[in-house]
């Protein structure tokens, strides 16, 4: 996706599985669009997190709930 997405008011979530780490996965959901990015590189303005559509983000993450363990790392 190529389209340049303002992020100054996201609303950045972690997992509850991450219980406070600094090392976790956020996410922000902004009007259609998902922004993913690591929790380290949160205060680092020359790291762009990854944007990804709604639809996009939802078949990801249903395919693992799903059981595709293909797209997981080995």
């Amino acid at each position: 996706m190529n389209k340049k997405i303002d992020l100054t008011n996201a609303v950045w979530k972690k997992s509850a599985e991450s219980n406070g780490g600094d090392n976790c996965l956020e996410v922000a959901f902004i009007g259609g669009i998902v922004a993913i990015r690591d929790s380290n590189d949160a205060d680092d303005p020359t790291i762009a997190p990854t944007i990804l559509s709604e639809d996009d983000y939802r078949f990801f993450t249903r395919s693992i709930q799903a059981g595709q363990k293909d797209l997981l790392l080995p």
